[in-house]
This record gives structure tokens, C-alpha cells and sequence, in this order.
């Protein structure tokens, strides 16, 4: 691991101006700087660069970041790959963190794997173009299936003899370890007696995102039911197959440029599509999706088109990813390839042109056909229809990110036009999944201790707070407060304090989960005041630049490019324009005692519940009283609260 020495180093160097004029033809106007946004095709410059805020955003496709993020998102970097690529830029020598001896092991492991893999696949590639039973076994399947030798060598395809132990005795005879071999999956030891384990099998290496080979899938060639069509590595230090596509590396580029994935299920179909000149696809590798995988697709694109075999199994393969890739705010679409054929075999019979144009003119919307299926399924059947119902609510509530309400709101339209029931009756259902599911997550994070559990997690968002905004229209409040502290926490608030302690003092007295109902920005507070309390001077930027990428990520939300004066506003308008910097306490005022107002404002409302359940005169005294308590307080504070300052 990087120490955080480096990385406090590589932040305190780091030019945003420098670094995305490096990838972008930058022009300043006024304090902010102007170019064509590299993420999507524009005329008019729409991307925006701020290096006070060190933070870029473009107002056409809406991406935005910090300049980590930037080289993340444009050169599909990890968080450690950005940090050294500007390590070199700066000439920051990268010093390690300590890691234990379990650490050292497992590192040395993951090295070792990584070169036995080079090894294998060097090997594989070489016996099958240049050896006579490679040639006439491997080679020739593969032609008669159609592929071109320039696509097999770009893939690195290979082949393992049939002998028992060829590939066994060139690895061992390099010196390789034995129990590594065996980790590997490339040897399996039986009778005492090591032996290759993908005798007689073409191979298809699979590659991570800078071109490592992780791990292989072997076909085996010759009829024979007892053994499995694909052997695929076991999972290892660098091997988890939940969190890895085939054919990823090779689409990367493609999917970027075209917006869109195409999502296979087999090797060969992946093969096959590359080259059609179809470049922007990978394949599941047959199983269900998981969230590392969609996740990995999100990198690239919004846009996920899943192309499997008509079939009911394929159908049943297709639908296991719905809910997943709804939570990932991905767009999905459904193709299903007709005739009993796989992508594979549609191809080669139609051609690539015709192939392309069926997927444009064939996708479907993933939730209306699985509504459609679904009710073809349920015909009359009434007790089956409610399910139907109660399954398309949830599906539907799965979209809860707060750029994606409108589509939800959509979908409830569409569905409820196709399940002819009343839309207000489906909104009703689709909300109360999701405060089930809020309630859940509540209920669980309420046993652990909130800042306890940003120091132990990696990550600790484990809420959705989009789906809490979309029952909750009152968060921008929250999330204004939580953006004063991280701007103007260091300010002067009087001769004794900072805004920090106000804030903190008066966030203690109120009880900050009664005022604040987004479990993410409590924790952004609660780290605030950790660092606080611990002597650092927390700013924006140190959270922007935390390794908690899902925590950079809420800040940057909040942080987001706020409307500014034009530089030629004090040529038409006499007189001094305040700033939200000249007028930061009246904004931590107003912020936080808009809070407290809409505590009191619960306050009553819970009041006035309990008033009408009241079955003495005795109570409805003491609520009466309590009620007109809380209505002076509202009226002091409104007075107070005044205008609230806004992004």
C-alpha cells in the first residue's frame, strides 16, 4: 500500500489545471477554466474547471470529479494506479506502508501467480501455432469455427496437449513451485503424480484491467460426458470470478467510445464478436452477475445491452442480473438471439452488419419485459397477477438513485398502464419497499456506533441516501449544512471559537441523529469532527482526496459548482455584491437552525397525533400547552432562519 506520507505529498503538488490541461485545451474565463468535455462528443465547450475547488464538471453529460477521479474515469486508472501515475508526474518518491507478514505472503503469492500465468499462457499460445498436434487439434477446431489467426494470437488463445503431463514437466523444469502450480489450477497432483490439469483443451486466457492474465477457461474438444465442457481456474489471491469479464481488457476502449456494453455469456461469443468488428463486449462467463462485475461494466458506461439465447434458460440467465444491475443505475436493454442460435453461431450465419442492425432494432426494455413474461406467465390467475405486482414494486424500487427519479417515475407509469391498475396504487407499493428496505439498513447501522464504524470499514455508506431523497425531499437542507462545515469549519465564529466548535456544540445539544436523517452525512460529520478533535484542519480537499472513494464521491456532490456572479455583473450594477464567503456565519446560522426548525416541526406534528388520541382533560392540558411551547419556538426560529443560502 501506498503510506499516507505519499499521498498527503502527491495532494499538496497537485495542479487541476495541469493535470486536465494535459488531456484537454483548457481556456480561462473568469476564475474558472473552459474546454470541450473529452467524455462525450460537444461543439461548445460545456467543461468546466475550478481550481479553487480543484474540481472539474461538465454541463452537458454531467460527469464530474476531483483530479484523482479525472484520471480515473479518462484512463480507466484504479485509485492506486492515479496515485502513482502522479506520483511520477511530480517526482514524489512512492514509500510503502509497513505490511505485516500475512500481507508480505499473500503479496508474494499474487506476484507468483501472476508470473506462472505469463508462463502458461506463453506456453499454451506457443504449442498451438507451432507445434504439429497444436496445429492439427487446436488450430484447425478454431478455423473451423471461423476464427482468423490474428484474432486468436490478439486473444492469446492456446492449446494443452494431450499428454499427461507436457505442460507439468516445461514448468517444473523452469523451476516453478509445485504448490503455486497447484494453486494455480494448472497442475493437479493424482497418484502422487503431478499432471497437467487441461489436457486436450483449447485455452482462453482471461485478463484483468492492464492486461495480466489472471486465470484461464479451458474447452475440452473431444466428446466425452463425463468431463466438463469448460474447466475454469479456481479461485485464488488473483483470482475471484465474481469480480471479473471476459474479454474486458480487449472492450475497454470500445465500450467507452460506443457507450455501451454488450454482455455475452461465453468465451467464444466474445471471440466471435471482436472479430465482426463488434469490439465492445464481454461475457459473464456463463454465471449470474454479480455487483463487482456490473460495477466493473459502470466503469465504461451506463449502458448495459445483455445478449443471451432465446430460450427459457437463457431468459432465466438474463433476468438473475435485473435487480442488481437497477441498483448500479445502469440502463439495461435485452436481446435475445432467435433460431436456437448464440451470438456465437448469429454471427457468422447473418454476418456482422446484420448482426448490429437486429440488436438495434430488437432491444428490449429489461423491466417491461419482464412485467410482460411475468403476466404471460400469471394468464388469469389472480393470486398469481398480485405477485406479479408486489415483483414489479420492488424491481421498480430498486431504482433509487436521485438522477433517476424521473425513470422511476416512468416506469410506475408504464407498468401500472400494463398491470391496469391505478398508478397512485403502484407509486404507494413501490414506496414502501423502499422504506422497508431503509428501515433495514436503519435498524441494522443503529446497533454499531457510527464513527466507530468509519474508522474499522472500508466502506462505511452502506445506505442508499438517494432512496432515502426520494421520500425525503428535505435533505438539499441537510446537505447545505454539511457543506458550510466543510468550507467554513475553520473560519473564525467569535474570539473563542471556530465555526467548527459552534457547530459542534450545537449539533451535540440537539442530538445530531434527531436533525439529520441521511446516514452518510452524519458520518461525514462524525469524521469531521474525529480529524477535528484529533488537531488536523479538515477541508473539502481532504475529503476529496481520501482513499474512501464512496466518500469522495457524497462531497463531491455536495461541493458541486454552485452558481456564480458574472465578472461583468459590477459593470452594470453599482455597489459591493456579497459573497457566500463574506456571508458564511449567516449561512451556518441559517442552515443549521432550518434543522431545528423541521425538529420542531416533527415535534408538533407527533403533538397534534397524540392530542387526538388524548382520553382525559388532564392530557389534552398538557398537550395543548406542549403544542403552544413548540409553536413559539417555530416562530422564533422562523424569524431567525430568514433566508436560507443555497447552492
Amino acid at each position: 500500500m501506498i503510506s499516507q506520507n505519499t499521498i498527503q505529498q502527491i495532494q499538496s503538488r497537485i495542479d487541476i489545471i495541469d493535470i486536465v490541461g494535459t488531456f484537454v485545451k483548457l481556456k480561462k474565463r473568469g476564475a474558472n477554466y473552459i474546454g470541450n468535455c473529452p467524455f462525450h462528443n460537444e461543439k461548445s465547450p460545456s467543461f468546466t474547471v475550478s481550481p479553487v475547488k480543484e474540481i472539474y464538471k461538465c454541463f452537458g453529460c454531467g460527469r464530474s470529479g476531483n483530479s484523482i477521479g479525472f484520471l480515473m474515469e479518462h484512463e480507466k486508472y484504479s485509485y492506486v494506479e492515479a496515485l502513482r501515475w502522479l506520483a511520477q508526474k511530480y517526482n514524489v518518491e512512492i514509500e510503502e506502508t509497513e505490511t505485516t507478514p500475512e500481507q508480505k505472503l499473500h503479496q508474494q503469492a499474487a506476484d507468483s501467480l501472476y508470473i506462472i500465468n505469463n508462463f502458461a499462457q506463453q506456453f499454451f499460445s506457443d504449442v498451438l501455432l507451432n507445434t504439429e498436434e497444436g496445429r492439427d487439434i487446436g488450430l484447425s477446431y478454431l478455423k473451423e469455427r471461423g476464427f482468423r489467426e490474428d484474432v486468436i494470437k490478439k486473444f492469446q488463445l492456446g492449446f494443452n496437449p494431450e499428454a499427461r503431463d507436457s505442460f507439468t514437466k516445461a514448468a517444473l523444469a523452469a523451476q516453478y513451485n509445485l504448490e503455486l502450480l497447484q494453486k494455480s489450477g494448472l497442475v493437479t497432483v493424482r497418484d502422487e503424480r503431478p499432471q497437467d490439469n487441461y489436457r486436450g483443451r483449447i485455452i482462453f486466457p482471461i485478463h484483468n484491467q492492464s492486461g495480466k492474465v489472471l486465470g484461464f477457461g479451458a474447452r475440452i474438444l473431444k466428446t466425452n460426458d463425463k468431463a466438463p465442457k469448460y474447466i475454469n481456474t479456481p479461485e485464488n489471491d488473483i483470482y475471484v470470478k465474481s469480480k471479473v469479464l471476459y474479454g474486458s481488457y480487449f472492450a475497454r476502449q470500445a465500450i467507452d467510445k460506443a457507450d455501451e456494453c454488450l454482455l455475452v455469456e461465453g468465451y467464444t461469443d466474445v471471440v466471435s464478436l471482436h472479430q465482426a468488428g463488434i469490439e465492445n463486449v464481454v461475457a459473464s462467463g456463463g454465471t449470474a452477475l454479480t455487483p463487482d462485475q456490473l460495477r466493473l461494466i459502470k466503469k465504461y458506461t451506463n449502458n448495459l445491452t445483455i445478449i443471451y439465447d432465446g430460450d427459457g434458460a437463457g431468459i432465466k440467465a438474463a433476468l438473475r442480473g435485473l435487480d442488481l444491475a437497477l441498483e448500479e443505475s445502469l440502463n439495461v436493454r435485452l436481446v435475445l438471439i432467435p433460431d436456437k442460435e448464440d451470438p456465437d453461431s448469429y454471427v457468422n450465419k447473418v454476418g456482422a452488419s446484420a448482426f448490429v442492425d437486429f440488436i438495434a432494432a430488437n432491444k428490449k426494455d429489461f423491466i417491461l419485459f419482464q412485467l410482460e413474461n411475468s403476466l404471460k406467465d400469471a394468464g388469469n390467475d389472480s393470486t398469481k397477477k398480485s405477485a406479479v405486482v408486489n415483483q414489479i414494486a420492488e424491481t421498480i424500487s430498486k431504482i433509487n438513485k436521485t438522477e433517476d427519479f424521473t425513470k422511476q417515475q416512468d416506469y410506475i407509469k408504464q407498468a401500472s398502464q400494463l398491470l391496469k391498475i391505478e398508478e397512485e396504487g403502484l407509486h404507494a407499493l413501490v414506496n414502501k419497499f423502499l422504506r422497508d428496505k431503509i428501515t433495514k439498513e436503519e435498524n441494522r447501522i443503529g446497533r454499531e456506533n457510527a464513527n466507530d464504524a468509519f474508522l474499522k470499514s472500508e466502506q462505511p455508506f452502506e445506505i442508499e441516501d438517494d432512496a432515502l431523497f426520494l421520500l425525503n425531499k428535505d435533505e438539499q437542507y441537510e446537505r447545505a449544512m454539511v457543506r458550510s462545515i466543510l468550507e467554513f469549519g475553520l473560519n473564525e465564529w467569535n474570539e473563542d471559537q471556530k465555526v467548527a466548535d459552534h457547530v459542534f456544540a450545537e449539533i451535540d445539544n440537539n442530538q445530531l441523529e434527531e436533525l439529520i436523517d441521511n446516514k452518510s452525512l452524519i458520518t461525514i460529520l462524525n469524521t469531521y469532527k474525529a480529524w477535528y478533535n484529533a488537531g488536523m484542519e479538515p477541508t473539502p480537499k481532504t475529503f476529496l482526496y481520501d482513499e474512501n472513494l464512496e466518500m469522495a464521491a457524497l462531497v463531491l456532490s455536495i461541493m458541486d459548482f454552485s452558481v456564480e456572479i458574472s465578472h461583468n455583473w459590477a459593470r452594470v450594477y453599482e455597489g459591493k455584491i456579497h459573497t457566500r464567503e463574506e456571508l458564511y456565519k449567516e449561512e451556518v446560522f441559517s442552515t443549521l437552525n432550518y434543522l431545528k426548525l423541521r425538529k420542531i416541526k416533527r415535534l408538533i406534528d407527533e403533538n397534534q397525533r397524540d392530542l387526538e388520541k388524548a382520553q382525559t382533560d388532564e392530557e389534552q392540558l398538557v398537550l395543548l400547552q406542549t403544542h403552544q411551547h413548540l409553536k413559539q419556538m417555530e416562530i422564533e426560529l422562523t424569524k431567525q432562519v430568514g433566508m436560507v443560502i443555497f447552492r
